[in-house]
């Protein structure tokens, strides 16, 4: 049922099990921090005047351990608004740390280039041509936020529905039978980062004797690194270059040789104007669409039961595993009658 001719990656957001309501931004968590410290503050000043007038009372020696529950609730709160905090500033600084590696990218007033062959020392301390570096603070954006209910969710946009607590469930699906030969489920709004991944998981389930000939997806995972990759593993890849309304007609391919000076996306962009081309990619829709929406409209699956990544990754993977089943005891059962 598998042929591999051309394989679909995208990614549908499915919702977390948790509230959007429940996640907290960077910039209000220190707002939340300083309230809530001084509600604490003066509730113990409070508590200190109480105790020594009972203290005056009833005695010293006679006095209760437990917090009052105003207390104890404001302080519960506060904790988990410290640890929400640190958590997200190991984020920010991790991700600063990463991105230190990589060529182009602005460390404040920095920039840590990318190393050209046959250039002087003295020109490698600009960054290569095109849009100016971003800076990557080690401090996170007052509006990054963290959900108290499940941190590894996020808050995504979901099409016609604005904004959820989501995480992105993947999927690369078989031309052939729409059978899913690869899933994983990130945090990640973004598929930048899972084309690659997606694609050896892919390789890896069917197995080496058998090669992926091509492979197709929308323009969020679009990046020059996921197109040399796919040249490297020759892979016939058609990854969109930018958003096409429907009602926008495709630009017609120029005749003639491709020229040579032309960058990496352009020359994706072209190649998805050419007659295979269109084809090709026209196919993707027909190809992966159509699983989430048996997945998601039919079957019901709009909500993970699970918390954290891990869990949700296997919950994922029995929902696509029933997917493939589905369509195999279909083709078992065509045959048969």
């Amino acid at each position: 049922m598998i042929k591999l001719g051309h394989i679909a990656l995208d990614s549908t957001k499915v919702k977390a099990n948790a509230s959007r309501h429940k996640a907290m931004s960077y910039g209000r968590m220190k707002q939340e921090e300083k309230r809530l410290q001084q509600e604490i503050d003066q509730l113990l000043s409070s508590a200190e005047s109480i105790d020594e007038q009972e203290d005056q009372r009833y005695g010293a020696e006679r006095r209760g351990d437990e917090l009052p529950d105003e207390l104890a609730r404001r302080k519960e709160r506060l904790a988990r608004i410290q640890e929400a905090k640190k958590a997200l500033e190991a984020e920010a600084k991790a991700a600063a740390q990463q991105a230190q590696t990589r060529p182009g990218v602005r460390q404040g007033s920095a920039v840590v280039p990318k190393q050209r062959e046959g250039e002087d020392a003295k020109n490698q301390d600009k960054p290569e041509g095109g849009r100016k570096a971003k800076s990557v603070p080690d401090v996170p954006a007052d509006n990054k936020q963290y959900n108290f209910t499940d941190p590894q969710s996020r808050i995504m946009k979901v099409s016609n529905k604005g904004w959820d607590q989501c995480v992105s469930a993947q999927a690369a699906v078989d031309s052939s039978n729409q059978i899913i030969v690869a899933c994983d489920v990130t945090d990640q709004a973004n598929g930048k980062q899972q084309f690659e991944p997606m694609l050896e998981k892919a390789q890896e389930n069917v197995g080496k004797d058998r090669n992926i000939k091509a492979a197709s997806a929308d323009s969020s995972y679009y990046s020059e690194s996921n197109v040399e990759y796919a040249q490297e593993e020759k892979i016939d890849a058609y990854i969109a270059t930018g958003k096409i309304k429907h009602t926008d007609a495709v630009p017609v391919c120029p005749c003639g040789r491709m020229p040579k000076n032309l960058t990496a996306k352009q020359k994706m962009a072209r190649k998805l104007r050419t007659k295979k081309g269109r084809e090709t990619y026209s196919k993707r829709k027909s190809i992966v669409e159509p699983v989430f929406g048996q997945i998601k409209r039919v079957r019901g699956f709009i909500q993970f039961s699970l918390r954290g990544l891990a869990k949700m990754r296997g919950e994922w993977a029995i929902v696509c595993l029933t997917h493939n089943l589905l369509k195999l005891f279909r083709v078992r059962y065509a045959i048969a009658a």
